[in-house]
C-alpha cells in the first residue's frame, strides 16, 4: 500500500468531481490511501506537488484540474507551463499522473472526466501507480 496525493485545481466543480471520483476509485481499487488538496489553478499544481513531495510523506501523485481554451492566449500558457512543470518533476524521479484536462470546450471536458466514458481521472491514477512501480524497480 502507497500514500498517494491528489492535487486538484478546482474551478470546475462538476469536472473535478468526476476526475477525482475516478482518480480515487482506480487507487482504492488498488489498495492505496488517498489524501486530496485544492490549490487555486492548474499552474499551482506542480508547485504543490514539489512542496509535498519534500516533505517525503506521499509516494505518488495525481494531477486533476480542467483548462478549457477561451478567447485569450492564457490557455496556452496555462495548458503548456502545467504541463512543463509536472513534466520537470517527473524528470526529477516524482511518481506523477497528469490528469489536467485541456479542452476546447465544455463537452470534451465531460466526455473525459466522467468514469462512465473515458476515466481521465482513473488513467492518471493508473499512469501515477505505474510511474510510482516504475521507480521503485531502478530503486
Amino acid at each position: 500500500m502507497a500514500e498517494f496525493l491528489i492535487v486538484e485545481a478546482r474551478f470546475y466543480d462538476h469536472l473535478n468531481d468526476m476526475l477525482v471520483a475516478g482518480a480515487k476509485a482506480a487507487l482504492k481499487a488498488a489498495g492505496h490511501q488517498i489524501d486530496v488538496i485544492t490549490v487555486p489553478g492548474a499552474l499551482e499544481i506542480p508547485g504543490a506537488i514539489a512542496l509535498a513531495d519534500q516533505a517525503r510523506r506521499y509516494d505518488g501523485f495525481v494531477a486533476i484540474g480542467v483548462v478549457i481554451r477561451g478567447e485569450t492566449y492564457h490557455f496556452e500558457i496555462v495548458a503548456g507551463e502545467s504541463a512543463r512543470g509536472i513534466m520537470a518533476l517527473t524528470m526529477d524521479g516524482v511518481a506523477i499522473g497528469n490528469g489536467i484536462l485541456t479542452v476546447e470546450n465544455e463537452e470534451q471536458a465531460l466526455v473525459r472526466a466522467d468514469p462512465a466514458q473515458k476515466d481521465k481521472g482513473g488513467e492518471a491514477a493508473k499512469a501515477a501507480m505505474a510511474m510510482l512501480t516504475l521507480k521503485e524497480k531502478f530503486a
